[in-house]
């Protein structure tokens, strides 16, 4: 089994994983894009996000704008909303589940019951992780081919914002952690496996039975 130490740094990785999930979720700033036109006192930033899309201008004013609308927007973005979801409830159960395994918490019963809470949260991550990681490099692709693309008029391109690095980072934090609670299980396997319980050599009956006599009956 992994060491309390160990598991305490994958339960640290894992809660930086579940904030930065969380904030990559709600975030506007998935896409951007800075107009500064002909003169630098018009010059807005637009940012678009999974929920709402907002605009900062050279002033000061910033308005936001909600999808309400579902069924108009793109795949890739209705897809986003979903895995991204998932991702923050399974991390959430995640962190839940790990904090009874863990070995320097006094929650969760005996060594076995502790490794298999242990297991199950770190599949939670290793989940979360996937389900973070796929949206945001579909996110990207959709961004970079649109930035490629000649057709696309420049005021209409975008590129990636804070949120879609905050997704790849969190979805690399909870992969580790996951990785490393349901490694300590298999270690634990391992190590029951090379070193096998000691077996007791009793001496035979017959053994026995020839200590009970004395030398002296056959002089």
């Amino acid at each position: 089994m992994a060491s309390a130490s160990l598991q305490f740094f994958a339960f640290i990785l894992a809660l930086f994983g579940v904030f930065g999930d969380i904030a990559a979720t709600l975030l506007p700033h998935w896409k951007v894009n800075a107009d500064v036109g002909s003169n630098i006192i018009t010059a807005i930033t637009q940012m678009q996000g999974l929920w709402m899309d907002c605009t900062w201008y050279s002033t000061g004013m910033f308005s936001c704008t909600l999808k309400y609308s579902i069924l108009s927007l793109p795949v890739y973005i209705q897809a986003a909303r979903t895995t991204m979801v998932l991702s923050c409830i399974l991390s959430a159960f995640g962190i839940c589940i790990t904090t009874v395994g863990m070995k320097c918490t006094r929650l969760g019963g005996d060594i076995d019951s502790k490794n298999n809470a242990c297991f199950a949260g770190g599949i939670c991550f290793i989940l979360a992780g996937i389900f973070g990681l796929v949206p945001t490099c579909w996110y990207t692709r959709e961004i970079i081919s649109n930035f490629l693309d000649q057709t696309i008029p420049e005021s209409s391109k975008h590129e990636p914002g804070g949120a879609v690095y905050t997704g790849f980072i969190s979805a690399g934090f909870l992969l580790t952690a996951g990785v490393i609670f349901c490694s300590s299980r298999f270690k634990r396997q391992q190590g029951a496996w090379n070193y096998p319980p000691k077996q007791h050599h009793f001496p035979s009956t017959e053994q026995d039975s020839n200590a009970g006599y004395s030398l002296k009956d056959y002089v």
